[in-house]
């Protein structure tokens, strides 16, 4: 199953049925007596989030959804049946957007919410409701109303605890194999990773959280360069944004890949820098100690504490669960101490 992240698709609410020009027969009463039922209301389109999904997918190869029209009005004051509302399932994190205008229609972030993507026609009136004391046998009947149609837009980001990002071939995807069971595509060359991928890190005595690897940044992702600028989106909504270093490269290469993402973190969205970040230094299989000094050395001089792991041998990746739980812990003690703040500083 492939990973989409972006959709346009057309909603077609269902329109209403016409109202009916009816009369009974009955003796004494003028032209029968009106009897025209109601048409039908027509049904809606809905969008609603399914935390089982973490994909558009299932918008690539339809892009047209209609709701069912309502029922025509009948004789003997029938009403007709109103016609049945369509639901469509969209992934927690979805912006839907007016496709022409690109005005946010919706932000949905919790699981289980229901937004009215477009609303059904009324049902015309039969001409029993135009019957008065001074026309007892009217022949007017409305029609139903259309139902709203218009093309929307969904961008996707993911809600995630964590994000992994760095430059391609910096060990994200074997380290998300690691941390969770999550079965990512790894090779020794740049780009492996295509799409965002997303695992689960379980805890002994907490609720499990989710780790997003996001594709490969280079620098100018944000501007449009490369692969990365399609998936920024992502990060957005990540608690804490874990960078992963490339120990191996010579130099003052490992600071200056930091560098890289730091700015391109800032060029698309400067509020986060304002996340919590965790930096880590990856492959210290490949280097000796004195090597690995001198990257700390070069980190720390910029006020940056760095975490050694080596994702391909295991090494640190216990520590490194055991951190994120603990940092993931103190961020939700913080926010229920700030909701209990708010709600007793009310009125």
């Amino acid at each position: 199953m492939g990973f989409v992240d972006e959709v346009k698709f057309f909603v077609k609410a269902g329109d209403g049925g016409n109202g009916c020009v009816s009369f009974l027969r009955e003796k004494f009463v003028p032209r029968g007596g009106p009897n025209g039922g109601d048409g039908g209301a027509g049904g809606s389109v809905y969008l609603k989030t399914d935390p089982r999904k973490h994909s558009l997918i299932d918008f690539r190869y339809r892009s047209h959804f209609k709701a069912e029209r309502g029922r025509n009005g009948q004789g003997s004051d029938k009403h007709g049946r109103g016609g049945k509302d369509t639901t469509l399932s969209i992934p927690p994190g979805s912006v839907v957007k007016d496709a022409e205008s690109g005005q946010i229609l919706a932000d949905l972030t919790d699981g289980d919410q229901l937004f009215l993507a477009a609303s059904g026609g009324k049902g015309g009136y039969g001409n029993s409701r135009f019957a008065t004391s001074t026309n007892r046998a009217p022949r007017k009947a409305t029609p139903g109303t259309p139902g709203e149609e218009l093309w929307l837009k969904i961008e996707l980001k993911l809600l995630a605890d964590v994000g992994l990002i760095g430059l391609p071939n910096a060990g994200k995807s074997t380290l998300l194999s690691k941390l969770s069971a999550a079965n990512p595509k790894v090779a020794p060359y740049p780009f492996t990773t295509l799409a965002p991928q997303l695992g689960v890190l379980h805890f002994r005595f907490q609720d499990p959280c989710i780790i997003a690897d996001i594709p490969g940044l280079i620098k100018g992702a944000s501007k449009g360069v490369g692969l990365g600028h399609q998936f920024l989106r992502h990060v957005e909504r990540t608690t804490i944004l874990m960078h992963v270093i490339d120990g191996s490269t010579e130099g003052d290469q490992p600071l200056a890949d930091y560098q890289i993402l730091m700015d391109e973190l800032a060029a698309y969205n400067d509020a986060l820098l304002d996340r919590t970040h965790l930096v880590l230094l990856n492959k210290i299989d490949c280097l000796d100690s004195d090597r690995i000094k001198e990257i700390e050395t070069l980190f720390t001089e910029q006020g940056v504490d760095l975490w050694l792991i080596s994702a391909l041998e295991n090494k640190g990746i216990d520590s490194l669960k055991k951190q994120i739980g603990s940092m993931l812990e103190d961020q939700r003690v913080a926010k229920e101490e700030a909701a209990a703040t708010e709600k007793t500083s009310q009125p």
